[in-house]
């Protein structure tokens, strides 16, 4: 029995190969047939688990969306604090850590994304997220810093790609400018400045 793969092993297998195979040709250019191949299972097994690129494409934005969606949950729970703030800007990089395949997926095929609809999933966590650290009542430039320090970690994944460093030491780099940012909003809010 402890040798027997689980399900769900089989479909994480299914998911990180056709993500690599994605971004390495292009989401069009990948077939299930190409995905089957490299996983060394016959298109029956896989089709047993996904019947198009499609459906796995649209499993992982479930699966790894999840965290996004159990922190924007949480985060509507919370008192709107700077400390509540700002611990949903640490846990929001944590989170993007683990999409960041996806992310890069996105990123490389913005046509495929806008086809099956993902972007209006990804734009609704964007905009419950904005909504939790951002205050409406803020002057505008603190509003425009909040929204700022949310962006800038998505930022790392895309524009920090010239920036030379280790791959680690700019991810908390990133985070430490957007904490900054988030506090800098909140503290001129509070004094009255702008």
């Amino acid at each position: 029995m402890g040798s027997t793969p689980r399900r769900g092993d089989t479909r994480q297998r299914i998911q990180d190969v056709a993500l690599e195979l994605f971004a390495a040709q292009g989401y069009e250019k990948t077939s299930l047939r190409e995905i089957a191949e490299h996983l060394e299972v016959t298109k029956a097994a896989l089709y047993y688990h996904f019947k198009t690129k499609e459906d796995i494409v649209l499993s992982l934005f479930q699966d790894l969306g999840r965290p996004l969606d159990e922190l924007i949950a949480w985060g509507e729970e919370q008192p709107r604090t700077l400390e509540t703030k700002l611990e949903l800007l640490r846990r929001y990089s944590e989170a993007l850590n683990s999409a960041e395949p996806l992310m890069r997926f996105m990123q490389e095929n913005q046509a495929t994304v806008r086809e099956l609809s993902i972007g209006q999933i990804f734009k609704k966590r964007m905009f419950a997220m904005s909504a939790l650290i951002l205050d409406p009542e803020a002057p505008l430039l603190d509003q425009v810093r909040s929204v700022t320090a949310l962006f800038s970690l998505h930022a790392r994944m895309f524009a920090l790609h010239t920036i030379e460093g280790d791959p680690g030491d700019k991810r908390d780099a990133v985070l430490k400018v957007a904490l900054d940012l988030l506090t800098q909003a909140h503290a001129s809010a509070e004094h009255g400045d702008a």
